[in-house]
């Protein structure tokens, strides 16, 4: 059966790419984007593009509202929504910190909240948060954004324990370098340096990163919960 599944910055990159798996796997898709706009990707399909803001609560409770009105209770929801303010940490400000804490981590748990309340009374649900390798591996400049990654996995890890009785799934994917319009402004230097990094020798694509979040939240992964699942070519592994 097809469920309702909400992909928060669904209009571009990784967010995107799980937005058109779920579509493919013939769900009813809901993306949030801050512009509202439909991608040229999804034109023609029947995905609802909701006008969301994470960092505000009275946004996410809107975006839900509408969603529920018009395509029924939200069963999946991959809280992917995320933004980089890179520096090194003595130039870093106060405001670089709290955009992107409040925007990744408290951002997620924002959605998660929100979500909770409808999965609850289904007494089934799957919630995925997208976090990055660099939330367990670090990365020098980026102090802020890595914290924010971390903090989804003791997210995930506690609702899996306050929510599991309910029938309800909370998993993390970490990916690595993935193949974006955010990492194609990198040098060729860089891009060599950082695929020389990887066991397998390239990026993922966002659909290699999609495919994993589908399967988070499909029947055949029912009984994993509070995991944390890397999609990094081997980067980040021992963490």
């Amino acid at each position: 059966m097809s469920r309702v599944v909400l992909v928060t910055g669904g209009n571009r990159g990784i967010g995107l790419a799980i937005a058109q798996a779920f579509v493919a796997a013939g769900d009813r898709v809901a993306i949030t984007s801050r512009s509202g706009g439909m991608p040229d990707e999804l034109a023609g399909s029947d995905v609802l593009v909701v006008t969301a803001d994470v960092t505000d609560t009275a946004s996410v409770d809107a975006a839900f509202d509408r969603i529920e009105a018009e395509l029924g209770p939200v069963e999946v929801v991959v809280a992917n929504a995320g933004i980089t303010r890179d520096g090194l940490i003595l130039r870093m400000s106060d405001d670089d910190i709290a955009a992107v804490l409040d925007t990744n981590l408290v951002g997620a748990l924002r959605v998660a909240r929100r979500a909770a309340k409808g999965m609850v009374r289904l007494r089934r649900g799957r919630l995925v948060f997208v976090s990055s390798v660099v939330g367990l591996l670090g990365s020098a400049g980026q102090a802020n954004y890595a914290a924010s990654k971390a903090g989804l996995v003791g997210v995930a890890r506690s609702l899996a324990r306050e929510l599991g009785s309910r029938g309800i799934t909370a998993n993390v994917v970490t990916p690595g370098f993935v193949d974006t319009d955010m990492t194609a402004v990198l040098s060729d230097e860089r891009r060599a340096e950082i695929t020389g990094a990887v066991p397998l020798g390239r990026y993922a694509s966002p659909a290699e990163v999609a495919g994993t979040v589908v399967f988070l939240a499909s029947d055949a992964a029912a009984y994993i919960t509070g995991a944390v699942i890397p999609v990094d070519g081997g980067l980040g592994m021992g963490h």
